[in-house]
């Protein structure tokens, strides 16, 4: 069975933000290079301002998306925290 991942990103989805589909795309062409199954959950940024996001735990790693401006940047600034203080695999463009 192939292996997977549950990967946040942290930001608010645009369909018009051309950074934002080739994140997904790229996502996928590495899952699918590597036999992986990825499923890729975007996380809007006024949801991870308060409480502090304990949901986050559920994912393998979180990427902090490009092409802002945020919503909540306190948000962003509170998954960035978690990311950092839980040890998660985190990257940022």
């Amino acid at each position: 069975m192939p292996r997977a991942l549950k990967i946040g990103i942290i930001g608010d989805f645009n369909r018009s933000a051309h950074a934002h589909i080739a994140t997904n795309a790229a996502l996928g062409h590495a899952a699918d290079a590597l036999g992986w199954v990825v499923d890729v959950q975007w996380l809007p940024t006024l949801a991870l301002a308060a409480p502090p996001p304990e949901a986050l735990r559920v994912f393998d790693a979180l990427w902090c998306a490009p092409h802002s401006p945020y919503q909540s940047m306190a948000g962003a600034l509170a998954a960035i925290r978690f990311a950092r203080e839980a040890q998660r695999p985190f990257i940022a463009t």
